[in-house]
């Protein structure tokens, strides 16, 4: 396959998170490695319909390891979901002599790279990039690790005005289908209580856990809830409710929104930024095409992307039991 593969673009597609920039970083310093060009693609896919593209070269992405974002730009097409569009992106491609391509982003992201893939049988390699860590076949996607400090650093805030003013702070963090960020950070953080869609707390539970924990003699809490819990219609319904049945709390709410998804990545989202890049550009290369690269067992490996956009990430059933002792 070294042969026929001798320009490899590279975009990112979806929601940024931290590493997206290290990952972009390691395409084009792998394939310069290799003797292969590599087109940079801006706006993900809407982009690639564009043909807006751009030569990348080992010089162009110097200093770019440590910044959040994406120097590449982010887009979600409507344009790519229709058979027209990815035509368009296909005839693009072929005229700038791009032979494969890597897609850092999520499984909306990877669906549309499969899809691409199986109509023009065009060489595709995924980079999972979401905070949320929400794809099956890794441990950990980029952003991740830097989106659980930069919540526990918050946390940590919070919970120095809350023990101040006996108050009671609901902390809504990302995670719209699983609860991977809130329950990490709400152990690491010390939450007294922890929602997430996998498990069901129930309102009257919740109120009864906060009141033995006031009766334990703690005077302020901090409850983190991931913004996909099904307790709620939302973290204001969680307020209000507890406003209604609990006395002695003043009831706050926190919405950490997109600042989770900024800052510069942490240490460990640019080293696996790194290896993953370094990993899709190699299997092109060595005739692989249509999977994700995944970190298992500390391990950088591949799965298709079929099981990766159709499977589900799971919580981790020991860290739930941590967490019940925990907040004891």
């Amino acid at each position: 396959m070294l042969d026929t593969i001798k320009k490899i673009g590279v975009l990112t597609s979806g929601g940024d998170s931290p590493g997206m920039n290290a990952a972009v970083r390691s395409v084009v310093r792998a394939c310069a490695f290799h003797n292969i060009e590599c087109i940079g693609i801006y706006r993900g896919y809407e982009g690639m319909i564009d043909g807006d593209f751009i030569a990348m070269d080992a010089r162009s992405v110097k200093g770019i390891i440590n910044k959040g974002g994406t120097i590449l730009k982010s887009a979600r097409s409507k344009d790519f979901r229709t058979v027209e569009g990815r035509a368009k992106a296909h005839q693009e491609l072929k005229k700038a002599g791009i032979d494969a391509f890597v897609v850092i982003g999520g499984d909306g992201s990877f669906t549309g790279a499969m899809i691409f893939n199986q109509e023009f049988n065009f060489p595709v390699m995924g980079i999972p990039g979401t905070i949320d860590n929400d794809i099956y076949g890794t441990t950990h996607t980029l952003g991740y690790d830097t989106a659980l400090n930069t919540v526990v650093d918050a946390i940590d805030k919070i919970r120095d005005t809350a023990s101040s003013h006996n108050r009671l702070f609901f902390v809504e963090v990302m995670g719209r289908d699983v609860g991977h960020i809130a329950l990490n950070a709400g152990i690491a953080g010390g939450a007294e209580e922890i929602l997430i869609p996998e498990e069901d707390l129930g309102l009257d539970r919740l109120v009864e856990s906060l009141r033995r924990s006031k009766k334990s003699g703690k005077s302020s809490s901090i409850v983190v809830v991931a913004e996909g819990d099904k307790i709620g219609k939302s973290v204001f319904e969680l307020k209000d409710f507890v406003d209604q049945n609990m006395e002695g709390y003043d009831v706050r709410v926190s919405v950490l929104g997109h600042m989770q998804r900024g800052g510069s990545p942490s240490c460990f989202d640019r080293v696996l930024a790194s290896r993953m890049g370094v990993k899709a550009v190699e299997s092109l290369i060595g005739g692989k095409s249509n999977f994700m690269v995944g970190l298992k067992n500390d391990v950088i490996d591949l799965t298709p992307f079929d099981q990766a956009v159709k499977g589900k990430s799971k919580i981790n059933m020991e860290l739930l039991r941590v967490s019940d002792i925990m907040t004891t």
